[in-house]
C-alpha cells in the first residue's frame, strides 16, 4: 500500500522516524510528498542493547532476545518496560506515519495481539501495519508484509 495513494482524509498528517538512519531515509520520500518536517522520536527507535555487552557481542545478544518473551530478555533493561513504552509512543503519534524497527514494531504488535513472544511476525523492509487510536487505546488493523530475515 502506498500511503500517497490514500484518500487524503486517510493520509498520514505527521510523519515520525526512529533517530536511527535506515528509518530517517525511507520516511523522508513521504515527509516531502507531504511537505512536512520529520518528527524524530527515540521511543521507536532500535531495542536497547545491554551497557555491558561490547559492540561485537550485539548480534549474538539480539539473536537470542528475539527467541524470547518479553520480559525474559537478559540485560540491564526491563525489556517488558520498554515493551509498553514504545506501544505508549506509538499512541501518542496518533494520524501519523511511523518509522521504526524489526523488534520495535514486534514490541506492539506482540502487545496489541496479547502474544508474549518477542517475535510475533516477520515484517518486511518498508512494509506497512496499520494501527489505530480508539478511545486512548492501540488497536491493530493489518500487520505489514512479511519477509524471510536473517535476522533470527
Amino acid at each position: 500500500m502506498r500511503l500517497m495513494d490514500l484518500p487524503a482524509a486517510l493520509r498520514p498528517r505527521v510523519v515520525v522516524s526512529s533517530p536511527l538512519r535506515r528509518c530517517l531515509e525511507t520516511a523522508a520520500p513521504l515527509a516531502e510528498a507531504l511537505g512536512r518536517e520529520i518528527i524524530i522520536d527515540p521511543a521507536v527507535g532500535e531495542i536497547p542493547t545491554p551497557t555491558s555487552l561490547a559492540r561485537e557481542e550485539r548480534s549474538a545478544w539480539l539473536r537470542s532476545a528475539l527467541q524470547g518473551v518479553w520480559g525474559a530478555i537478559p540485560g540491564d533493561e526491563d525489556y517488558g518496560v520498554w515493551r509498553r513504552s514504545v506501544a505508549d509512543a506509538v499512541a501518542s503519534h496518533a494520524g501519523a506515519a511511523i518509522f521504526s524497527h524489526f523488534v520495535a514494531i514486534n514490541a506492539v504488535t506482540s502487545l496489541l495481539s496479547g502474544d508474549n513472544q518477542v517475535v510475533v511476525f516477520r515484517p518486511d523492509h518498508a512494509s506497512t501495519t496499520v494501527l489505530e487510536v480508539r478511545a486512548g487505546a492501540l488497536a491493530l488493523l493489518q500487520l505489514g508484509a512479511e519477509a524471510a530475515t536473517g535476522v533470527l
